[in-house]
C-alpha cells in the first residue's frame, strides 16, 4: 500500500470510528432511558441494567455502521477537495480505481464487521436478553415484592409474605386471578425461590391450595406439604417462551421446524429475517459507492459540491427505502427477495458506472442535448442556419 493509500486510509477509518462511536453512544443512551424500569421499577442491579442495555448494541452497530462509513466517505472526500489534494491527485493522473483503493479496504473490513453481528453475534445478543427479561420479570419475588406488603403485579398476580428468615419466606399468600372465570389461591407457611434449569420455581411448605370457580359457591381446597410453583408462568407471554425470528440463530431460520405452530403461523417473518441479515452487510458497500460517485471527483464549486452531497445523500435515502419495502413485501411475497438483494446491488452497479464512466456518460448526455437543441433551432444552430 502506497503512501497515498495509506493517507486516505488513516482519514476514512478516523472519522468513520468518530462517527460510529458517536451515533452509537446517542442511540444508546435512548437505549438506558427506556430501560431505566429495570432499576427503578423492578429493583434490578445496576449490573444487571447494564447488561440489559449493552445486549442491544450489536443490533445497533448494524443499523448505524453503513450510515458512519456513509458519512466518513463524504467528509474524507470533501476534505481532500477542500485543501486541493484530489485536483493534484487527479493532474497526476491518478485513476478513479487507485482512489477508491483505500475506501474499499475499510468497506470490506466494515462489511465483514456487519456480517459477523447480523449473522451471528446479533441473533445470540437477542436470545440472551429475551432469556433475561424472562427471568427477571419471573424473578418478582426477590426484586419487587416488599416485606409485610401486597403487591399486585401487571399479570394479576397478588403476592405477600409476612417477613424474611435467612433465604426462606414465612407467612406466603399468592392469589392468581388472571383467568377471571378461576381464582387460585395458594397458602403456606414457609417458602424459598430456587433455580432448576434455567427457571425459577417458588417451592411452598406446608400449605393449601384454593381454586374458586365462577358460578361456585364453595372453593375446591387441596393441602400440601411441598408445592412447587414456576415462576415464568407469571410474565406476560405465559409458561412457554417462543422466540421470535430475530431471537432465532442464522441456522435456526435456515432450518426451520416446518411443523411449529409459530413457524406455520409467522412464516413470512423466518423468511424476511434470514434475507435481511445476508442481505444488511450489502449496505455498507452501497452507501459508500454512492458518496464514492457523488464526490470522488475533484469540484472546485461549493454550490457544486453541496449539489453532490445532497444527490449522495437522495441516493443513500433512495436505496434503504427501497431494502426497507422489500422486506415489508417479503413476508407477504416470497419473490420480493429479489427486491431486498437488488436494492443494495442495483445502487452499488450504478454507482460503479458513475465511478468509473461518469466523465464519457456526461459527454454523452452534453453531446445528445446539443444536438436537441440544434435540431430544434435553439441557441446552438449552425451559423448560417434559419
Amino acid at each position: 500500500m502506497g503512501l497515498i493509500d495509506r493517507y486516505i486510509l488513516r482519514n476514512v477509518t478516523g472519522a468513520f470510528l468518530a462517527c460510529l462511536s458517536a451515533l452509537t453512544l446517542v442511540i444508546w443512551i435512548t437505549q438506558i432511558l427506556r430501560e431505566l424500569d429495570l432499576v427503578t421499577g423492578k429493583g434490578q442491579t445496576i449490573g444487571i441494567f447494564l447488561i440489559v442495555t449493552m445486549l442491544s448494541l450489536p443490533a445497533l452497530i448494524t443499523i448505524i455502521a453503513p450510515a458512519a462509513l456513509f458519512i466518513a466517505t463524504l467528509y474524507a472526500l470533501n476534505r481532500l477537495n477542500g485543501d486541493s489534494e484530489l485536483i493534484v491527485m487527479s493532474a497526476a493522473g491518478i485513476p478513479p480505481g487507485r482512489l477508491l483503493r483505500p475506501f474499499v479496504t475499510v468497506t470490506l473490513a466494515v462489511t465483514f464487521a456487519v456480517a459477523l453481528m447480523t449473522l451471528y453475534l446479533m441473533p445470540q445478543s437477542f436470545n440472551s436478553l429475551r432469556d433475561l427479561i424472562t427471568k427477571i420479570r419471573a424473578d418478582f419475588v426477590s426484586n419487587i415484592v416488599k416485606e409485610g406488603q401486597f403487591t399486585t403485579l401487571d399479570a394479576g398476580i397478588t403476592f405477600h409474605y409476612r417477613e424474611r428468615s435467612g433465604d426462606a419466606l414465612l407467612g406466603i399468600f399468592l392469589q392468581d386471578q388472571r383467568d377471571r372465570d378461576k381464582v387460585v389461591v395458594y397458602i403456606a407457611e414457609r417458602g424459598q425461590t430456587v433455580d432448576v434449569n434455567g427457571k425459577s420455581y417458588l417451592i411452598l411448605e406446608t400449605g393449601s391450595v384454593q381454586r374458586q370457580e365462577r358460578g361456585s359457591r364453595d372453593p375446591a381446597m387441596v393441602t400440601f406439604d411441598r408445592y412447587a410453583i414456576d415462576l415464568s408462568i407469571f410474565g406476560p407471554d405465559g409458561a412457554d417462551i417462543i422466540y421470535k425470528p430475530r431471537e432465532r440463530s442464522t441456522w435456526a431460520l435456515l432450518t426451520p421446524n416446518p411443523s411449529e405452530p409459530y413457524y406455520q403461523q409467522q412464516e413470512g417473518r423466518f423468511r424476511a429475517e434470514l434475507h435481511d441479515r445476508f442481505s444488511a452487510p450489502l449496505y455498507c458497500i452501497a452507501f459508500m459507492l454512492i458518496a464514492f460517485a457523488a464526490l470522488g471527483e475533484a469540484r472546485t464549486t461549493r454550490q457544486g459540491r453541496g449539489a453532490a452531497i445532497l444527490a449522495a445523500i437522495l441516493g443513500v435515502a433512495l436505496v434503504r427505502v427501497a431494502g426497507f419495502a422489500a422486506s415489508s413485501a417479503v413476508v407477504r411475497t416470497p419473490e420480493a427477495v429479489l427486491g431486498v438483494y437488488g436494492a443494495p446491488l442495483i445502487g452499488s452497479l450504478v454507482s460503479l458506472a458513475l465511478i468509473f464512466y461518469g466523465t464519457e456518460l456526461r459527454r454523452f448526455i452534453t453531446g445528445l442535448r446539443h444536438r436537441l437543441l440544434a435540431r430544434h433551432g435553439g441557441p446552438f444552430t449552425a451559423t448560417g442556419q434559419a
